[in-house]
């Protein structure tokens, strides 16, 4: 059975797929991720930081919307290494 990797958000924030509102997301739910690619942005005070994916795989499941408000330690996604 493949490794499930979760992707969790290192601060709280608004969580971003998208790099911009009128652009694609950076990753969708099933796409393919190396090792640092970004799969989202978590807004503080106007900063953005990237989420980077850390391991290689399948994203296979998004568990945060666009925009919307996540913890420190929260599961963004999951990765499924391939």
């Amino acid at each position: 059975m493949a490794n499930q990797n979760p992707v969790i958000s290192p601060i709280p924030g608004v969580f971003y797929r998208k790099p911009a509102p009128d652009k694609e997301e950076y990753v969708k739910e099933g796409g393919y991720v190396k090792v640092g690619d970004v799969i989202g942005l978590v807004e503080v005070m106007k900063s953005f930081y990237e989420i980077k994916a850390e391991n290689e795989g399948i994203l296979s499941q998004y568990f945060v919307e666009n925009e919307e408000l996540l913890d420190a330690g929260q599961e963004i996604a999951v990765i499924i290494e391939q």
